[in-house]
């Protein structure tokens, strides 16, 4: 036994549509389009947001927000990330040669988020109040 000898198979498959195939099959012709019009051509028809003229839904309403494009060049880093880098001294540069930021990035945040156990210093990026405290408490610079 197959799988396309199962007769359930067979009466629940139905059969297509087949346009414009003459007048015995009952959509010859015009092939259920009706005479003449937009919608009888190909590629006929309107857009699903078009509403007959009036003022659109989406253009009615208010428009708010803004995504700043700064956004696509910032990222944060984790306190805890800095673990990882064998460099003393630490600024985008050594970030990206350490694979913790991407290339394209040119602004980075520092967070407090983690420890850190040695002492470092910390060069041209901005960093929160809490992980500059912890930064000068073991002993290392923000310059």
């Amino acid at each position: 036994m197959r799988l396309n000898s199962f007769l359930i198979l067979k009466k629940c498959r139905k059969n297509s549509k087949r346009l414009c195939r003459g007048i015995g099959s009952g959509l010859g012709k015009t092939g259920g389009r009706g005479h003449k019009g937009q919608n009888s051509r190909s590629g006929g028809g309107v857009s699903n947001r078009f509403e007959g003229g009036q003022m659109s839904y989406y253009k009615r309403l208010p428009k708010f927000g803004f995504v700043s494009k700064k956004s696509l060049f910032t990222t944060e880093i984790r306190l805890s990330d800095l673990e990882n880098v064998k460099s003393n001294v630490i600024d985008i540069y050594v970030l990206k040669k350490f694979n913790i930021i991407n290339r394209n990035v040119k602004f980075v945040k520092l967070i407090l988020s983690g420890k850190i156990s040695r002492s470092i210093v910390v060069k041209g990026f901005r960093i929160s109040h809490g992980a500059r405290i912890a930064i000068t408490r073991i002993g290392g610079s923000i310059i």
